[in-house]
C-alpha cells in the first residue's frame, strides 16, 4: 500500500492531520475542546465531493463525512454531535451497507450494529494501524460534538466508491492501533488488537456517496 503521510497524531497511523482535529491531544486556547492543527489542506478547484451521512443504530442522525482530492491525498473531514465523550476509533470500512443488528459478511452466525460493513478497507494486505482505511481517533467532547479534519495517501476516490461501495465507521472505544510495546505483550498484539485496534462496538455509521 501506498506510504501514508506523516501524522502529528500518532505515529502508527498513516495520517496528517490538518484542521480542525478532535483527536488530537492538545486543546489550544480559546477552542471548545475540538482541536486544531496550524495549516489546512485545500480543495482542488472542481474536484468530485464524497460524503457520508453517519447515522446511529436507531437511524439517528449525529454527523456528516466529506471526502475531497487535495494536493496530498484525499482529505476527509467530519463534523458529529450527539456521540459519548471521549476518544472513538474512526475509520473507512470496505462496504457500503450500515444496518444495525446485521450480519458480519465473513462469518454470518455473529450479529451486531454495522457489521454489514466488513472490516476495514486494507485489512487483508496489513495489521491495524496501516490499513488504508484507518484514520486518527474522533474526539467528542462533553457537549457530544466533535470535528476532525485529515488527509491521507492511503486513499483514493477508487477505493472509496469500488463495486461494494464504502462507509464511514465511528466506534465505541479508544484505537490503539495496535500499537503494544514487546515489553508489555512479548509475542505482541493479540489478533482483535492488530484488526480493529481494540476500538470496540461500532456506534455510527454512514455510507460513502458521491
Amino acid at each position: 500500500m501506498p506510504r501514508a503521510v506523516a501524522t502529528s497524531l500518532l505515529s502508527a497511523c498513516a495520517i496528517t492531520l490538518v484542521a480542525g482535529c478532535g483527536a488530537a491531544d492538545q486543546t489550544p486556547a480559546g477552542s471548545s475542546g475540538e482541536n486544531t492543527t496550524a495549516s489546512a489542506a485545500q480543495t482542488q478547484a472542481g474536484t468530485k465531493e464524497l460524503t457520508a451521512t453517519l447515522v446511529d443504530p436507531k437511524g439517528t442522525e449525529v454527523g456528516t463525512v466529506k471526502f475531497s482530492e487535495v494536493e496530498k491525498g484525499v482529505q476527509v473531514s467530519a463534523q458529529v454531535t450527539g456521540l459519548p465523550p471521549g476518544f472513538h476509533g474512526f475509520h473507512v470500512h470496505a462496504i457500503g451497507v450500515c444496518e444495525p443488528n446485521s450480519a458480519n459478511p465473513s462469518d454470518p452466525s455473529v450479529t451486531g450494529d454495522f457489521l454489514s460493513a466488513g472490516g476495514h478497507i486494507g485489512a487483508g494486505a496489513s495489521s491495524h494501524g496501516e490499513h488504508a482505511g484507518d484514520l486518527p481517533s474522533l474526539f467528542v467532547t462533553a457537549a457530544g460534538t466533535g470535528s476532525l479534519t485529515a488527509v491521507t495517501d492511503a486513499l483514493t476516490f477508487a477505493d472509496l466508491t469500488d463495486a461494494d461501495g464504502s462507509a464511514v465507521m465511528v466506534h465505541a472505544l479508544r484505537d490503539n492501533f495496535a500499537n503494544i510495546p514487546e515489553r508489555y505483550v512479548p509475542n505482541g498484539p493479540d489478533e482483535m488488537t492488530r484488526n480493529t485496534g481494540d476500538s470496540g462496538g461500532r456506534i455510527a455509521c454512514g455510507p460513502v456517496k458521491g
